[in-house]
């Protein structure tokens, strides 16, 4: 049997059928739709003015919507005077561009386009890492000048290839796009939310008027965050009729369906497809045995010897592949705060997960945690602690928790300008004892922690003898938010160019 070859009339259909825009002039608004979260706003300036000269990778779990970001920043880009037929797109999980060589591909758009460095290509890589040799390559169009500004994305598994991390020092920017934040899920449904953000966390928290408390409207779509998940798609589809949260009796088939389609793209594809994609995993079916463990864990302390056990696995092994599941967007760990990196190092982790929805599809849990308010408030932590991670994240913060004997606090986001501390209870009478013992241990934290709790008010710290305030859990959630929302801007030097 003679083998097929492709022609490059092949190509040619690929790439046609890949860039619609080259025809219509513009992006079918199924590919782009009109609302857009916060990255696709800000992302084709980046590309456009590409001031320092970068590549921009997107990177972050199934189902956020990097592919939208994408198809929205080509849209962006067309309204902003860039013609059609300089903006390629190529789907590099396709399975004819699958196995041909980037750097080919690339020449080829070049050569088609006539691109100079007055005029470069604008290049859409979509699951850039299914390429082989990518980042080898992405250096060399750096390292060359070739003419042609990119975007990439990856559904998380650019940073499983760390042996190679090198060659994107200098040459690309990272850019996580993780589930909604609630603050972004305001201003995807248009509700009038918003908080300004001051230059640290603390100094966002200290203009907070006193006495305020949460909007109860705020609590239905956290709810719908808490158990449905912030993947835009199932995020918006419930409130596209509607001006107020879903009913009690709606969310149930929501929370059904959540799991149905996070089972089966999220997780499944990241455990049978990402990973083993990029990290040469061969037993991916431990790796689900292994997410199952852990979401049976959540917010609690990790013990390695316990899964190892019952999962029959080492620990090199269980450290390994928690790393990939870490590294695909899945989970997340907090290490316990010390003044001392190696005690940071011997002291036990607290897992959590980057959706609460994701841990409710890994475990199959159905519905559940709609009638378990003690499950409902591990889900209410890790809503938060995920809320908080985001920030983080983008604004390069480590993010600890604290435990010292019987004596811990949730959440210690180590920003140098100020740490602060952070107890999250599903009521305002919660103990504060972990907060005094770490403010006996670590003055700093005086008049820099905080209980948060949905039924609370503003009480600023400064104005408690003991140092502690307290926060409406909403708008925490939504001061992070714009907090993380700024973080991005400076990363992507936005607010500097005003």
């Amino acid at each position: 049997m003679v083998e097929w070859q492709p022609q490059p009339s092949d190509y040619h259909r690929v790439y046609t059928e890949q860039n619609p825009w080259w025809s219509s002039g513009t992006v079918p608004q199924t590919l782009a739709p009109s609302t857009e979260r916060s990255l696709a706003q800000l992302l084709w300036q980046r590309l456009l003015h590409n001031e320092p000269r970068r590549h921009q990778l997107i990177l972050g779990p199934r189902r956020v919507g990097k592919t939208t970001v994408l198809y929205q920043t080509v849209q962006h880009l067309i309204a902003h005077d860039v013609a059609p037929n300089r903006i390629w797109w190529l789907r590099m999980d396709h399975p004819l561009l699958l196995p041909a060589s980037l750097g080919g591909l690339v020449r080829t758009v070049l050569d088609t386009s006539g691109a100079t460095e007055e005029s470069p290509v604008f290049l859409m890589l979509d699951e850039v890492v299914y390429a082989k040799d990518w980042d080898l390559w992405l250096k060399t169009f750096y390292d060359e000048g070739w003419p042609v500004h990119i975007a990439a994305t990856s559904s998380s598994t650019a940073a499983l290839r760390r042996q190679r991390r090198e060659s994107g020092v200098g040459r690309w920017e990272e850019h996580h796009l993780l589930p909604c934040r609630l603050d972004e899920s305001c201003n995807l449904l248009g509700w009038p939310h918003a908080l300004e953000a001051s230059a640290t966390l603390g100094a966002t928290l200290a203009t907070l008027a006193a006495g305020r408390q949460a909007d109860p409207a705020l609590e239905g779509l956290r709810m719908h965050l808490l158990l449905v998940g912030g993947f835009p798609e199932l995020l918006m589809q419930p409130f596209a009729n509607a001006a107020v949260p879903p009913s009690t009796e709606d969310i149930a088939n929501q929370v059904l369906e959540s799991q149905r389609v996070l089972r089966s793209d999220a997780v499944e594809r990241a455990v049978y497809k990402d990973i083993p994609q990029a990290a040469g995993v061969d037993n991916p079916m431990m790796l689900e045995r292994l997410l199952y463990a852990l979401a049976g864990q959540v917010t609690g302390l990790l013990s390695p010897t316990n899964i190892g056990q019952q999962l029959g696995i080492k620990q090199p092994t269980f450290d390994r592949y928690l790393s990939f599941l870490e590294q695909a967007y899945l989970v997340f760990t907090l290490t316990n705060y010390s003044g001392s990196e190696s005690a940071v190092q011997r002291r036990g982790r607290k897992l959590y997960f980057v959706d609460s929805a994701v841990r409710n599809a890994a475990l199959h849990r159905g519905l559940a945690p709609l009638g378990d308010p003690v499950e409902q408030g591990t889900l209410l932590e890790n809503l938060v602690v995920a809320s908080v991670n985001t920030l983080a994240t983008h604004a390069g913060v480590c993010l600890h928790h604290w435990r010292d004997g019987t004596s811990e606090v949730d959440l210690i986001y180590d920003d140098p300008r100020q740490p602060l501390a952070f107890e999250i209870a599903s009521s305002p009478n919660h103990s504060l004892g972990g907060l005094e013992t770490l403010i006996e241990r670590n003055y700093r934290f005086h008049s820099h922690s905080y209980l948060v709790a949905p039924q609370a008010s503003v009480i600023h710290p400064a104005e408690d003898r003991r140092g502690i305030g307290t926060l409406p859990l909403d708008i925490f959630l939504l001061a992070v938010g714009a907090q993380a929302h700024q973080a991005m801007l400076d990363r992507l030097g936005i607010s500097r160019r005003g």
